[in-house]
């Protein structure tokens, strides 16, 4: 159970700042990593309230960039008055790592079992919303499928197919799903082109 002061907290103040980001990194997106990432957390020995905080910080630090979003991110977290408050030096400093190392194209691994969860949080989702964010990321008005498929195309194979560049720590039953889910529909680019045509068709069921 997480507790309530903290969960009342991040609610008010954390999560609300993720609507003000691209239609791929909004609320639906953190809102599904904290919960899986609890989930995954009730098989590992850790605090499921740092776990909710690392959660609710991932992305945070795209308000102000990407490139550097999981730096920012994690010295948000570690000089939130609140969180100095409820936590330890100790437990911030894990907390802080593991928000910086849960991006998808860090070369090494995370550094503590938190960091590893968040990762597989933060990327094993069900295929359509794989798809779908890769085309809300790049989609702009008056943009149209044709315009930037093969982009997102060219994205999904080199960071999801079965040889891309995304590591996998811990292998979940979300990372399996999604991998069996992407690989098989990768395997015909005719008929993962009209995959994705369909969700382009229905994108403002995932925005």
């Amino acid at each position: 159970m997480i507790n309530k002061e903290l969960k009342t907290y991040i609610e008010n103040n954390i999560l609300p700042l993720y609507q003000t980001l691209d239609y791929a990194h909004r609320g639906n997106h953190v809102f599904d990593v904290i919960k899986r990432a609890l989930d995954i957390g009730h098989d590992y020995n850790v605090d499921l309230n740092m776990m909710y905080v690392i959660s609710a910080f991932h992305d945070v630090g795209l308000i102000v960039e990407r490139k550097t979003h999981h730096l920012i991110g994690a010295k948000m977290l570690r000089d939130d008055p609140f969180i100095q408050k409820t936590f330890n030096a100790s437990e911030i400093k894990i907390m802080s790592e593991a928000v910086e190392d849960h991006r998808a194209s860090s070369k090494s691994a995370p550094r503590s079992i938190y960091g590893m969860i968040i990762s597989e949080a933060d990327r094993a989702e069900p295929a359509d919303i794989v798809v779908a964010r890769a085309l809300l990321y790049r989609f702009r008005e008056g943009l149209t499928f044709e315009n930037i498929y093969n982009d997102v195309y060219a994205h999904l194979i080199d960071k999801y197919s079965e040889t891309g560049y995304i590591k996998v720590w811990l292998e979940t039953k979300y990372m399996k799903a999604m991998q069996e889910e992407l690989w098989s529909l990768m395997k015909d680019e005719k008929a993962f082109k009209a995959y994705a045509l369909e969700i382009f068709n229905n994108l403002d069921r995932y925005k």
